[in-house]
């Protein structure tokens, strides 16, 4: 009965071989057999216990481990006995190898698609090195700070070559745009250099501090990637900026940039000045229906928003189709689960395990956890070491039946596992520790969704502290791990929020330098992060830990668009004081701009729809949506509030 569902299936079709593997990393261990012997006998004898930091078992590690568990199962592979893989390391492995082949795939594409846009836009082979200069360089400062800390790539951080690809494009564009401009009408590369610094500069400094506060406020999540990507990700922008305004300008004025000469043919600008036109007196004419439009778009996306479900589940991540997602539902089917739940009982007391009341309530305890089963989620196994005793018990007594069972004396069964003990059996060590104070009861699940869990772990942790008042149990396993990591995701991210939305708002209050206007300009960067959590929850997509970093994230970039609008909005407006113009002017300027870096910054997330992954794909397609959003409520919902904020203005609407 023992292995049942653990070594073998209740059918008899499917046996299990458990691998475990070390728990700390190797790296740096000493493998100097002979090392030991040179210690001094001091040092060989008890001293007080000192704490020991240790790694754990690296990535590398644990790819090097599968890998070669891989190439021996391929030896022994037989088409009339499948052989499955899985577990916990494999599901890691199998993730990692994923993330590195997706993560080729996406820069290629992004490296490609922002050429072909830059090219696009300038019309220039420089307008297209430049950029990526900045970008390359960015790149490179920012993984060499990684490998300077010693910081591990590990599966969010994955995303970072893409991301950086797509965000600091973003100010080398601008900088850009206007200096070929003015280069266009002036001929002098020097003034066009200053003018286009001192045109978009400021501007280009705030968004970047708004898109590294939005990602800085990661840095507070108890999760370490997600950490890792608020703080590196923070860093690869802020040293984006400074390229673009030391390097960027340093090299248009050692490269002989001249005007080109004039193409006969305007019909790009022409559409681009049509459609700019129209958006000004839209968004200037009718700035009222404007926003009635924007708050009823809102308001049906509210109450989507709490259709969303929050969830973990890192197997349904892989298609279908993929091997390790195969034989873990696999395995789940015929030996009831994949993964456990760990409850620590700590007597608190030397060979407090010999106590036969404490070992039935363990044996009672299995029986009714077993019972447990909520659906999807369901108790496929438990066991501690009181089945171990009962075997022990049944084979000392010539294996009768009958004496499968836990003895009522304590003498015995301290007899009987000493004699385990002295057979040469390692089994015990799995179950409690050399004192008998402390033992392992294992829980065995399915892998699903983490949030699924908590019913289960809730009814056996009330019925343990019901069974076992007078010791202390501690919870841990796979299990309380996948459910605390989205526990934590949760409240990180809801944190980061605010952060993010806190700074952002300050920092748009002192660009533009009045608190009314300040806040109003939020209005466009907050309404296509509730419109995306609508979508979110018209189209079920989950909010897991790589979905909900696409608000701090999106709110970042979509501030960025509104900074450059806000700036020289502010810029014409005190030339003459007439926001309808100054609305059409910052169209014709920057919303060029505005709209090569928003295609940009959209199409460069929008490639991560062509992962593999489902949790990738869900984060591209979110934020890419999100910005493309923005770009639309900068267009239309900025322009209104900035005509109904001036009061001046009232007599022409």
């Amino acid at each position: 009965p023992m292995y049942k569902n653990l070594l073998i299936s209740e059918d008899g079709s499917t046996t299990a071989m458990v691998v475990k593997t070390q728990n700390y990393s190797s790296i740096g261990k000493e493998t100097d057999v002979l090392a030991g012997f040179e210690e001094s006998g001091d040092d060989m004898g008890v001293s007080d216990p000192q704490p020991v930091t240790r790694a754990y078992l690296s990535n590398e590690e644990n790819s090097a481990i599968i890998t070669a568990i891989q190439s021996v199962l391929a030896k022994h592979a037989r088409d009339d006995i499948p052989i499955y893989l899985a577990g916990s390391p494999a599901v890691t492995h199998s993730l990692k190898a994923s993330m590195m082949r997706d993560m080729r795939k996406f820069v290629m594409l992004a490296v490609m698609t922002i050429a072909i846009f830059l090219f696009v836009m300038f019309r220039r082979i420089s307008g297209v090195v430049l950029p990526l200069v900045v970008v390359v360089c960015s790149l490179l400062s920012t993984f060499g700070l990684m490998a300077f800390f010693g910081t591990p790539i590990k599966l969010p951080t994955q995303i970072l070559p893409s991301f950086l690809l797509a965000v600091c494009v973003g100010a080398s564009v601008h900088i850009l745009a206007i200096f070929f401009h003015r280069l266009q009408a002036t001929d002098d590369k020097e003034a066009s250099i200053a003018y286009a610094l001192g045109h978009s500069g400021l501007a280009c400094v705030m968004t970047h501090i708004t898109t590294a506060a939005g990602l800085l406020s990661f840095s507070t999540s108890r999760i370490a990637p997600i950490a890792d990507i608020g703080l590196y990700a923070s860093f690869g922008v802020m040293i984006a900026l400074v390229y673009t305004l030391v390097l960027l300008p340093a090299l248009l004025a050692v490269l002989p940039l001249k005007q080109r000469r004039s193409r006969t043919s305007g019909n790009e600008l022409t559409v681009m000045d049509r459609g700019m036109n129209w958006v000004a007196r839209l968004s200037t004419q009718k700035p009222v229906y404007v926003l009635v439009v924007s708050f009823l778009i809102i308001a049906v996306s509210i109450p989507m928003i709490f259709r969303i479900r929050f969830g973990h589940d890192p197997l349904r991540w892989f298609p279908k189709d993929r091997p390790v997602r195969i034989a873990t539902e696999h395995i789940d089917q015929k030996m009831r689960g994949t993964v456990n739940l760990e409850i620590i009982i700590d007597t608190g007391k030397e060979n407090g395990l010999y106590d036969p009341l404490i070992l039935k309530r363990l044996e009672v305890a299995a029986a009714h956890v077993e019972t447990l089963d909520y659906g999807e989620v369901f108790a496929g196994k438990a066991w501690s070491l009181t089945a171990i005793l009962k075997e022990i018990n049944q084979a000392l007594n010539e294996n009768q039946s009958a004496y499968y069972s836990i003895p009522l004396n304590r003498d015995i069964i301290a007899q009987e596992f000493l004699l385990f003990e002295n057979s040469g059996s390692d089994d015990l060590e799995d179950v409690v520790d050399s004192q008998f104070s402390m033992a392992r009861f294992t829980v065995k699940a399915p892998f699903t969704d983490a949030l699924k869990y908590h019913q289960l772990m809730m009814d056996v942790d009330r019925y343990f502290e019901q069974m076992f008042p007078e010791v202390t149990l501690q919870i841990t396993g796979m299990m309380p791990l996948l459910f605390r990591t989205l526990s934590s995701v949760v409240v990180s991210m809801a944190r980061s929020y605010i952060i993010a939305v806190l700074v952002i708002t300050l920092l748009m209050i002192l660009l533009i330098g009045r608190f009314r206007i300040g806040l109003l300009s939020m209005i466009p960067n907050i309404a296509p992060i509730l419109v995306m959590l609508g979508i979110m929850g018209a189209l079920s997509f989950p909010m897991d830990a790589f979905t909900m970093m696409v608000g701090s994230i999106a709110i970042g970039l979509a501030v960025d668009d509104t900074i450059h609008f806000m700036h020289n909005f502010r810029r014409y407006y005190d030339q003459k004081g007439d926001p309808a113009w100054a609305v059409r002017e910052t169209l014709h300027t920057t919303g060029r701009a505005m709209l090569v870096t928003t295609v940009v910054l959209s199409i460069g997330f929008f490639i991560f729809m062509f992962a593999d992954m489902k949790n990738i794909f869900d984060f591209g397609f979110l934020t890419g949506i999100t910005i493309v959003m923005a770009l639309l409520s900068d267009y239309f919902v900025a322009p209104a509030l900035m005509v109904l904020a001036n009061k001046d203005i009232s007599d022409r609407l």
